[in-house]
């Protein structure tokens, strides 16, 4: 359809100049099935598309478009699941009524105070666009009438139940009059969802934009097959292997959230959490930098990331696959939107593998395997990525030329390819020296894995080097251990370090609560005795020395907790009092 797609659809002329400011061309397919609809009929209808498929405009524009100005009742109400969708449907709608004298919508949403809006409602909106759970206080307090609205869309109506929303839902729905027209909108068509169209709507149109549960059309779905304890080490190479990522990081539990966040943080990338626990100042905080760009990855949980949209997001990465398969439509379809291509990828262990042909048949399309880049082509991928930034980078010469022959000067000792080689080695170095020699992450899916090695008896965590006999071993202890976020990758670089290379053999490591044991080939022994000052881990100096040395050896952990005195027994009238 051409540009003038949205003049042919009957739209008040105010409106068309309202989004043609805001940059709206062709109509998307939601928009094109619905909005002729609902200008047309009086009618319920129940929409079945993705977030971000353009359903705000879909079903904002009619209701606008059909909005009697000078009736001061309230005319609309719009129902979404969270504060963030609720102010951004709100921006839109007034964005589009721009050029539209007299017409109001206010947004009514919890995690804020509740005096504004009372005022905003004082003003007679024609349009409320709110939250289940602050409407209902509102309509409670009797400052919302309900009783001669015309339309009510339930945007996200899967989400809401998801959240809990039911008795809410129904409580609202049943303040309204029986002729309304009701407006069903939902990414997936659950039971629930189905009883609430059943109960509370008439005759409804379906409108299907897409197929019934179906993952956005311009998401690629790929998995990564690892070992449990390998998760994180293949999240780092994923986001390594794309430099220009923008993506959201899915975890299942708020403390899995904050844990990847924080070591993401620790290791340099441009990362941040969003859960549960953040106040409503927090999550606000982080979402402005997200949404602005100032961060590359967002670590969040389902519940925390409802109703949250932004747009232009590259990647959806599976951390931990949902425990509701439907979750998955839900994440991935936060990617590839207004026709963009996006990526939603799954890191899997073994044990998850029969989960990716469950949502491949939910979802109608097929998981592509891809394997754990490994350093070479990390390393490669991120050298090209440099100098194609080098190249288009803009350059501010006036800002630049007074400082040019001072630079002139110093570089006037090399050649050509010398400066080119220095300039590409400055930035390039760290990712060769910290994929150098790395390991194969990958396990094949098609065939039975070893036993995943993860934590043993006692908490101890097990990684094994080169078999060795006990007599060739040397057992050396580290005064760092879990609670100092040490892993066995970490002890390795240690010794390398100690010894000036990587060809020493590593026997066992066993890494306890706050210190740890290695064993080296014992013929290496006495360099790494003659190099203890040079024992390092998170750039922190450690304490190092023989397991059989003084002061070495397996320590006793102490306890943070006071003893408890001994119980002393007396007789006290016939009876044996403890105290």
């Amino acid at each position: 359809m051409d540009s003038q797609g949205f003049e042919n659809m009957g739209l008040d002329p105010r409106l068309i100049k309202g989004i043609k400011e805001m940059g709206f061309e062709n109509p998307m397919p939601i928009q094109e099935k619905v909005i002729p609809l609902l200008l047309e009929k009086d009618t319920d209808m129940v929409g079945l598309a993705q977030t971000g498929t353009g359903k705000t405009a879909a079903f904002g524009l009619p209701l606008i478009s059909k909005t009697d100005t000078n009736n001061k009742n309230v005319q609309a109400v719009v129902l979404s699941p969270t504060r963030e969708l609720c102010i951004q449907i709100t921006n839109d709608i007034k964005s589009y009524s721009k050029y539209i004298k007299d017409f109001r919508v206010v947004a009514v949403y919890g995690g804020a105070s509740i005096e504004g809006q009372l005022k905003e409602l004082r003003k007679k909106p024609q349009m409320i666009v709110a939250t289940p759970g602050r409407l209902l206080d509102m309509i409670e307090r009797r400052r919302v009438d309900l009783s001669k609205i015309k339309s009510v869309v339930l945007d996200e109506a899967d989400e809401m139940l998801n959240m809990g929303f039911k008795e809410e839902l129904n409580a609202i729905l049943e303040k309204t009059p029986l002729q309304k027209n009701t407006y069903l909108f939902s990414a997936t068509m659950p039971r629930e969802v189905s009883r609430i169209a059943s109960n509370y709507m008439s005759n409804a149109i379906e409108i299907q934009v897409g197929n019934r549960n179906a993952g956005a059309e311009n998401v690629s779905h790929l998995y990564y097959m690892v070992q449990a304890s390998n998760k994180y080490r293949a999240l780092k190479r994923i986001v390594d292997i794309n430099p220009d990522i923008y993506g959201i990081v899915f975890c299942r539990t708020r403390a899995d959230t904050k844990d990847i966040a924080e070591k993401l943080i620790v290791d340099g990338y441009n990362a941040d959490s969003l859960h549960g626990d953040l106040s409503q100042a927090q999550r606000d905080y982080v979402m402005h930098k997200f949404r602005s760009k100032n961060l590359q990855i967002l670590v969040a949980t389902d519940v925390a990331a409802r109703g949250l949209d932004v747009d232009d997001l590259t990647h959806i990465i599976n951390y931990n696959f949902p425990d509701e398969l439907q979750a998955y439509t839900h994440r991935s379809g936060r990617t590839g939107r207004a026709g963009k291509k996006g990526v939603s990828i799954a890191i899997m262990h073994k044990k998850e593998k029969h989960r990716i042909r469950q949502v491949e048949n939910l979802i109608g399309k097929k998981f592509e395997y891809k394997k754990v880049p490994d350093g070479k082509d990390i390393c490669e991928k991120q050298l090209f990525n440099m100098i194609d930034r080098m190249e288009k980078v803009d350059v501010a010469d006036s800002d630049i030329d007074p400082y040019l022959d001072v630079i002139y000067k110093k570089l006037d000792w090399l050649t050509k390819e010398q400066v080119i080689k220095q300039f590409v080695s400055l930035e390039f170095n760290r990712f060769l020296e910290y994929y150098k020699d790395s390991p194969d992450l990958n396990i094949d899916p098609g065939r039975k894995g070893k036993k995943e090695r993860g934590r043993g008896e006692r908490g101890k965590e097990r990684e094994r080097g080169p078999k060795l006999n006990k007599g060739d071993l040397a057992r050396f202890f580290v005064k760092s251990g879990r609670k100092d976020k040490v892993e066995p990758p970490h002890i390795i670089g240690m010794i390398n370090d100690m010894t000036g290379t990587k060809d020493i053999e590593i026997g066992k490591i066993e890494i306890m609560s706050t210190f740890s044991f290695f064993e080296v080939d014992i013929s290496s022994s006495d360099i790494m005795l003659k190099n203890l000052d040079k024992a390092e881990l998170h750039g922190v100096k450690v304490y190092v020395d023989k397991a059989d040395a003084p002061g070495g050896g397996r320590k006793k952990e102490k306890s943070n907790k006071r003893p408890f005195p001994k119980t002393k027994k007396k007789k006290f009238k016939g009876k044996t009092k403890i105290y």
